[in-house]
């Protein structure tokens, strides 16, 4: 190796280490916090604890009903990615394997879609469906969360089934296969990778979303971001028990990503974005 190449290496590792580092470093910030007192906090949030203590922890769990508001985000979390995966990739294979004007105008405006954030349309989708929709339930958050996440979905599937010989398909249709049998029995088997990426970038969207189950969920509804809004007074703030509070809240999609990245890295590589 040349010494210009090692020198390479060695800015890609620096870089990679400071990016890194600047990025972990809120999360272990919050998590030190976690464990000190409030005045302890105030008097140097970025000091190690001198004592460290768990009444945050507990008080954390009491007064933002923990169990309750993990519930809710599991609910509604596992079945709106379960719907999105469902739809989206369906919608992905049919436009992938029509080549007419029709599903390219789709597709195009799926992709359009995308770029518009939703604070742009709060106001007039909320006024627009209120009259339709049941608010204050978790089945009307769970529809809108397919509304807003059939696009980007829809946009991963496709440029992975893209990559998917066309063979496999007329091969399934040789041995009398119908098309909805060939994509569930051999195509969607192979979407794995996708698939997984799929539901880790919703999952993390849909479990840390705050603004939305605002609108739509109740005190007795509510997810664990919307939980933690609890801890911020008028006119106090409990810092520890908010650090805490947060720490619990990440805690259980962060293990889900763990679980999945291996899944996650494999589906971005292998044409998960084109």
């Amino acid at each position: 190796m040349s010494a210009r190449a090692r020198l390479g290496k060695r800015i890609t590792f620096a870089v990679g280490s400071i990016l890194a580092f600047a990025y972990v470093f809120p999360f272990f910030l919050v998590f030190v916090n976690s464990l000190k007192g409030k005045y302890d906090i105030l008097a140097n949030p970025l000091a190690l604890p001198k004592v460290i203590t768990w009444d945050n922890f507990s008080q954390a769990l009491t007064k933002m009903n923990f169990f309750r508001s993990l519930t809710n985000s599991i609910i509604i979390t596992v079945l709106s990615v379960s719907l999105l995966i469902f739809f989206s990739s369906m919608l992905a294979y049919y436009l992938a394997r029509t080549k007419s004007k029709p599903s390219k105008y789709i597709f195009l405006i799926l992709v359009t879609s995308m770029i518009v954030p939703f604070q742009a349309l709060m106001i007039p989708f909320m006024a627009r469906f209120a009259p339709f929709v049941s608010f204050n339930n978790r089945g009307a958050l769970i529809f809108f969360y397919i509304g807003f996440g059939t696009a980007l979905s829809t946009f991963l599937y496709h440029g992975f089934i893209s990559n998917i010989p066309t063979e496999i398909d007329e091969a399934a249709s040789i041995d009398g296969a119908s098309d909805l049998r060939a994509f569930w029995a051999i195509i969607f088997p192979m979407m794995r990778p996708i698939t997984a990426t799929v539901a880790i970038i919703n999952a993390l969207w849909i479990w840390n979303d705050f603004l939305l189950p605002r609108l739509v969920l109740t005190d007795e509804s509510q997810t664990l971001p919307l939980s933690t809004y609890l801890f911020y007074g008028q006119y106090s703030i409990e810092y520890g028990q908010a650090m805490a509070g947060l720490v619990l809240a990440v805690l259980p999609i962060v293990i889900f990503y763990l679980v999945l990245q291996k899944q996650f890295i494999a589906g971005i590589s292998q044409g998960a974005v084109k």
